[in-house]
């Protein structure tokens, strides 16, 4: 028996839209440029077609069917929305448009998903003095659908801080609704604020009930202590250097106190006018939000405080997994670096379950009809 919703996974990455929308959800079509994350996808079960190329080379022949859902996490390196939209070029071609030159194909063909999702950086909001986000907005309405804007932290279900927008469009009936403190925080309702009434109009307050209270924290989900390589003290040394002297004190006197376990991540500040690196910890049972690879800056650490010791060594690729709600079957690629790089770009997969479940199911269990255009 088939799953009952089907979509289309653009800029697919390892599959953690995938991941967490389901079993009952089948993807008809996936899409990444990266060879790496395509052999990912693949390797955890993800047997749609996957074109593996530049979204600006895809056309709409390649997407079967209609889809009930097209979910987009486009990448957040280049968040302008408002920039060229046409052309094979990718170097200077937003990817966004690369996608969406595909929802107006498809429909002009009556074909457009019952639904899409597009899912950044909370930046997004905001850049370009939210002359990004309007053209987002604009996009969807032009093309008949109605809309809204929710922020939800992985920190709800998972012990990561990772904040992410996610714009839910449907052309289906829809009530309005509410804001709420919820889903819909300042950075959000700033944005409504700032539309033309023509798309206020056209928004939608998506609500739903808050998840239950997040039962794991940073030290559940670490390898055991004895199973994984610690730094040796130079190494340790030099990343104590780099804390503050007011968070090295406090760091000192919790040395006394019992087990502690906490996540580094290093940070560049600005002090006295000149820029320095940091180590900033954190020991609120919740690690930094993962990143990609990149001038090492942005690979973390754990740091244990145990009989008067200090320890730290990197977060491994096992551990980074589950800190996006990834089961310990997920099949990483080989090294460390390149399963960060996937890691670091994906998307919290419970995170997902919870807006299929609450807000994209009942939302396409509805009658199919069409909002006025």
């Amino acid at each position: 028996m088939s799953a009952p919703f089907t979509f289309y996974e653009f800029f697919a990455g390892g599959g953690m839209a995938r991941a967490g929308l389901g079993e009952g959800w089948t993807g008809l079509f996936a899409n990444d440029f990266d060879a790496v994350k395509a052999q990912t996808y693949r390797a955890n079960g993800g047997g749609d077609p996957l074109h593996v190329g530049d979204v600006w080379t895809i056309t709409p022949d390649q997407l079967p069917g209609r889809a009930d859902l097209a979910w987009a996490s486009s990448p957040c390196q280049d968040l302008s929305l408002a920039g060229r939209r046409a052309g094979l070029d990718g170097s200077r071609s937003s990817a966004f448009w690369g996608f969406w030159r595909l929802m107006q194909a498809l429909g002009a063909e009556g074909r457009a998903p019952r639904a899409i999702v597009v899912e950044n950086v909370t930046g997004l909001l905001t850049s370009n003095g939210g002359a990004d986000f309007t053209a987002l907005c604009q996009a969807l309405a032009d093309e008949g659908y109605r809309f809204g804007a929710v922020e939800m932290d992985a920190a709800a279900f998972l012990p990561q801080s990772r904040p992410r927008m996610f714009m839910v469009a449907t052309r289906a009936d829809a009530p309005p609704g509410q804001p709420g403190t919820r889903l819909h925080g300042g950075r959000v309702r700033d944005a409504f604020a700032r539309l033309p009434d023509a798309l206020k109009s056209r928004w939608i307050w998506w609500d739903a009930l808050a998840p239950p209270a997040r039962n794991t924290d940073l030290a559940s989900i670490l390898e055991p202590d004895d199973q994984v390589v610690w730094h040796d003290a130079a190494q340790t040394a030099a990343l104590m250097a780099l804390v503050s002297p007011l968070h090295l004190t406090r760091l000192r006197q919790m040395q006394a106190g019992p087990r502690a376990v906490g996540a580094v991540y290093r940070r560049t500040r600005v002090e006295s006018g000149a820029k320095v690196q940091r180590a900033e910890v954190r020991f609120d049972g919740l690690a930094g939000c993962l990143r990609t690879p990149g001038g090492g800056s942005s690979r973390q650490f754990v740091m244990l405080l145990e009989r008067g010791e200090v320890r730290t060594r990197p977060l491994t690729a096992r551990e980074c997994a589950r800190l996006m709600g990834l089961p310990d079957d997920y099949v990483l690629p080989a090294g460390t670096t390149r399963a960060l790089h996937i890691l670091g770009d994906g998307v919290a997969a419970p995170v997902v379950r919870w807006l299929a479940a609450h807000i994209l199911e009942p939302l396409l269990t509805q009658k199919p009809a069409m909002a006025a255009e």
